[in-house]
């Protein structure tokens, strides 16, 4: 893959700061394993209104050329604001990529580590539904990261897919002295996992 992947999302797909290792969005790691070159314009706590309103967005589309492709992944801060045209902001999104001559490419929110026994609790309502839904009304690649992660984590079990987000016990890592159990942002190794699965389908895709 030659064009360029640009990346609009929350925590989860974002590059986090030194100080924050080893949690890692996926769409830091994403590079390695598409061959191309990768911008990410996500941001921890971003929201599909958000995004837009600190100009991440607009600088996004200022990147944007004739082929390239714009991966959109957001719905864990959204669904902190549920008065937010969730939907809406997406499609107005899609549009504006489109505008741009890029292909966009829609992601459900990859999901937070949250058991019951063996199986994997659903904490995003209704949004991954509405990812798929503009999804198939407006004609568009889909990766479905909530079904994904969801397969990713049952299969490694409670206790083997904490090795894919930031947990470390007091005094096991210097960064988190007093240890940490962060069942939403990746470790490296997790980010890595995931950007692996996008790639994939990215190459499905393109």
């Amino acid at each position: 893959m030659t064009r360029t992947v640009l990346l609009a999302g929350d925590s989860t797909v974002a590059s986090c700061p030194a100080f924050e290792a080893p949690m890692s969005g996926w769409g830091a790691q994403l590079g390695a394993h598409v061959g191309g070159p990768v911008r990410n314009f996500a941001k921890g706590g971003a929201t599909t209104a958000s995004h837009r309103a600190e100009g991440l967005w607009a600088a996004l589309l200022r990147e944007a050329a004739l082929g390239d492709v714009v991966v959109l992944q957001f719905g864990h801060n959204d669904q902190k604001e549920p008065d937010l045209p969730y939907r809406d902001n997406l499609r107005a999104f899609v549009e504006e990529a489109r505008g741009a001559g890029a292909l966009p490419v829609l992601c459900t929110p990859v999901q937070r580590r949250r058991f019951d026994g063996e199986r994997l609790v659903p904490t995003h309502g209704g949004y991954p539904g509405q990812v798929r839904e503009l999804a198939a009304a407006e004609g568009l690649p889909l990766i479905d990261l909530t079904a994904a992660t969801t397969e990713l984590y049952e299969r490694l079990g409670p206790e083997g897919s904490k090795a894919l987000f930031t947990h470390f016990a007091p005094g096991e890592h210097p960064l988190y002295p007093d240890g940490v159990a962060d069942d939403t942002h990746f470790c490296f190794r997790g980010a890595d996992e995931v950007a692996a699965i996008v790639a994939g389908r990215l190459k499905e895709i393109c």
